[in-house]
């Protein structure tokens, strides 16, 4: 029989229950589980937003949660990429994506490279988006990562 080894990928910005969901499921559908954490200048890229907690401290409250294994720097937008540096045969995320665009390219290239790729119920409740919201409302309008850092 052969190891799964999955692959679950986020910025995990402002770690939440929406966060935890995702690598508890992923945890349970896979026998390895390693969390691919955003670059910085992905994720600016990606969702033109500079994440609120920096780096090294999104790396490390992500492999401080007892589903992951390992955990990665993913500086990739396109996940064949990811694969050929990491290995893994299960790719996870939330069904927001599924259905869009980027979710049927992301399937398309996971097919392509032998990757299955499972979709988990989208935290509808909690979001970075909505935190992130909240936070500029508290501090007067301006944008959190300008805000925080102040």
């Amino acid at each position: 029989m052969a190891v799964r080894i999955g692959y679950a990928s986020g910025a995990y910005d402002l770690f939440h229950i929406g966060h935890l969901n995702l690598l508890k499921h992923a945890r349970s559908q896979c026998d390895y589980l390693i969390a691919g954490v955003a670059s910085t200048e992905m994720t600016q890229r990606l969702k033109g937003t500079t994440p609120v907690i920096p780096l090294a401290e999104r790396l490390e409250i992500v492999r401080s949660v007892r589903y992951v294994d390992a955990v990665v720097v993913d500086t990739h937008v396109n996940k064949a990429d990811t694969w050929q540096e990491v290995g893994f045969n299960i790719f996870f995320k939330g069904d927001d994506w599924k259905g869009t665009e980027k979710g049927e390219r992301l399937e398309q290239d996971m097919a392509r490279i032998g990757v299955e790729v499972v979709y988990f119920p989208y935290t509808v409740s909690t979001s970075s988006t909505v935190l992130r919201r909240a936070l500029t409302l508290l501090d007067g309008g301006r944008a959190p990562d300008t805000a925080l850092k102040a």
